[in-house]
C-alpha cells in the first residue's frame, strides 16, 4: 500500500497510539480485511477507550500506520521486545506523517548527531516557523492546531524513549535493534534510521 505523503495535522487526534497499532497489526497479520478490521475496531472497541468517538478519530491513523508495516515488521512487533515494538511504531509515524519525519530528519537527528542533548521550545517553533514560510497547506492551520501539533510531537518523543520524562528538555538516544536496522536498509527505508538518530 503506497501513501502519497502530504503535510497533515492528523498526529493531533492520534499521536503515539502503540497499543492501538499492534491490536490492528495482530488483525491484519491473522488475514482480516481494512474493513473487517474497521468493524472488528469498532464493535469490540479493542482500543479499549472511554469515548467511542476517539475511535473514529485515531482509526484512520492506525490504519494508515499499519498498513506500512510489512509481515517482517509486523512480525517482529507483535513477537519482539517492547524496545522494538516502539521503534517499529515510530517508523510507521514517521512513514505516515510527512511533517514528523521532516521533525525527526531536520531537527532530532541533527541534535544527537551533534552530540546537542536538549531540545527546548525554540527548537520547535523554529521549526515550525520555517514550515509555516514553506507551506501554504501549513500556514493555513490555526495557531491551536500548531500548538497542539508540537504537544503531540513532544509526546511522541518521550513515547517513544527519546526524551528522559514527560517535562524533560534532555534529549537521549533509543536502542535500534540490529535486525530492524538492517532490514529496513534492505527494503530502502533507511533514511528513516537515520531519522531517528542512527
Amino acid at each position: 500500500m503506497t501513501i502519497e505523503l502530504e503535510y497533515s495535522s492528523s498526529m493531533n487526534g492520534a499521536s503515539y497510539l502503540l497499543f492501538e497499532l499492534k491490536q490492528v497489526v495482530k488483525l491484519k497479520q491473522e488475514g482480516f480485511s481494512i474493513e473487517e478490521i474497521r468493524r472488528k475496531v469498532v464493535d469490540e472497541n479493542l482500543f479499549q477507550f472511554e469515548n467511542r468517538g476517539r475511535i473514529k478519530r485515531t482509526l484512520p491513523s492506525v490504519l494508515k500506520r499499519a498498513y506500512v508495516i510489512d509481515s517482517n515488521l509486523a512480525s517482529l512487533m507483535t513477537n519482539g521486545s517492547i524496545e522494538i515494538s516502539k521503534v517499529i511504531n515510530l517508523y510507521a509515524i514517521m512513514k505516515t506523517d510527512l511533517l514528523f519525519f521532516e521533525f525527526m530528519d531536520e531537527v532530532i537527528s541533527e541534535k544527537l548527531h551533534n552530540d546537542d542533548y536538549l531540545i527546548e521550545k525554540k527548537d520547535i517553533n523554529l521549526f515550525f516557523e520555517a514550515k509555516l514560510e514553506q507551506s501554504e497547506k501549513i500556514s493555513s492551520w490555526s495557531d491551536i492546531n500548531i500548538e497542539k501539533l508540537k504537544r503531540a510531537f513532544m509526546q511522541v518523543l518521550f513515547e517513544s524513549g527519546f526524551l528522559k520524562s514527560r517535562q524533560s528538555k534532555e534529549l537521549g538516544h533509543i536502542i535500534i535493534d540490529e535486525q530492524i536496522k538492517e532490514y529496513l536498509n534492505r527494503i530502502g527505508d533507511i533514511r528513516y534510521v537515520r531519522a531517528m538518530g542512527e
